[in-house]
C-alpha cells in the first residue's frame, strides 16, 4: 500500500479526481481521503502558483510516497489532450543579466554557468500518454510571445504549480508525478478558453490520475 498525496490548484480539478469518495475536510487545504485500488490518498486542493503548492507538499508531503499532481495547462504547440510530464521547471527563476534572463534549476545559486534546469518525475509505468516538458511560473501566459520563449526551453506546456512541487518533492526525497491537461493555446483568447474548457480538461487529467494510481504496485504485509 502506498500512501499517495494527490494535489490539485482549483476545486474543479480536485473534485474530478475519483468523485463521490470521501468527505472533505475544511481548513488551510480542502482535503479528502480515500483509499482506492489498495493505496491510500490525500487529495489536497493547494490553491493557485508555486508558493501554494509547494506549502501544501512540505506540510502533508512528509508521510507520503508518492507526491503527484492532476489539473491543467496551457499549450506551448502541443495538441489537445493528457500529457505525463516527464520533466518540470520553473520559468520565473534565475539571474537578469543585461538583455538576457537566464534559467537556472530552481533552488540552485543563479550564478556561473547554468546547467539543466528541470526537475524529472518518476517512470511512468505504462499510461501511453505523450511525454512532454513544463514550464511553471507565477503567471497565467496569455501571450504569443511570452509563449514562444517558454517554447525554447524546451518546454510544451506551461501552468502555474508543477515545477514548484517537483523542487517540493526532491527537496524531500519523494518521487513525483504529474498529469496536465491543456485548456488553451497561452494566446489572447487563454482566458476565456481556459474558462470554458476547465471542466472538461480537469476530468481528461483526472481519469488518467486514476489509472495512474490503479498501476501502482499494491505491497501486501506478511
Amino acid at each position: 500500500m502506498a500512501h499517495i498525496l494527490m494535489l490539485a490548484a482549483l476545486p474543479e480539478e480536485g473534485d474530478a479526481l475519483f468523485p463521490e469518495a470521501g468527505q472533505k475536510a475544511d481548513g488551510l487545504f480542502s482535503l479528502r481521503r480515500i483509499a482506492a485500488h489498495g493505496h491510500d490518498l490525500t487529495i489536497a486542493i493547494c490553491g493557485l502558483g508555486k508558493v501554494n503548492a509547494a506549502l501544501c507538499v512540505g506540510m502533508i508531503g512528509g508521510a507520503a510516497d508518492l507526491i503527484a499532481m492532476s489539473g491543467t495547462c496551457g499549450s506551448l504547440g502541443a495538441a489537445p489532450g493528457a500529457y505525463w510530464i516527464a520533466e518540470a521547471l520553473q520559468h520565473d527563476y534565475g539571474a537578469n543579466r543585461p538583455g538576457l534572463f537566464r534559467r537556472y534549476r530552481a533552488g540552485d545559486w543563479p550564478l556561473g554557468e547554468a546547467s539543466e534546469a528541470h526537475f524529472s518525475a518518476m517512470a511512468d509505468p505504462g499510461l501511453g500518454l505523450p511525454h512532454v516538458r513544463i514550464a511553471s511560473g507565477d503567471s497565467f501566459v496569455a501571450c504569443p510571445d511570452a509563449a514562444a520563449d517558454l517554447k525554447s526551453l524546451g518546454a510544451m506546456l506551461v501552468d502555474m504549480e508543477v515545477g514548484a512541487v517537483a523542487q517540493a518533492a526532491t527537496r524531500l526525497g519523494k518521487p513525483w508525478a504529474a498529469v496536465k491537461a491543456v485548456t488553451d493555446e497561452a494566446n489572447g483568447e487563454s482566458g476565456g478558453d481556459f474558462q470554458a474548457n476547465l471542466a472538461r480538461a480537469a476530468h481528461a487529467a483526472a481519469r488518467e490520475v486514476e489509472r495512474l494510481v490503479a498501476m501502482l504496485p499494491v505491497v501486501r504485509g506478511d
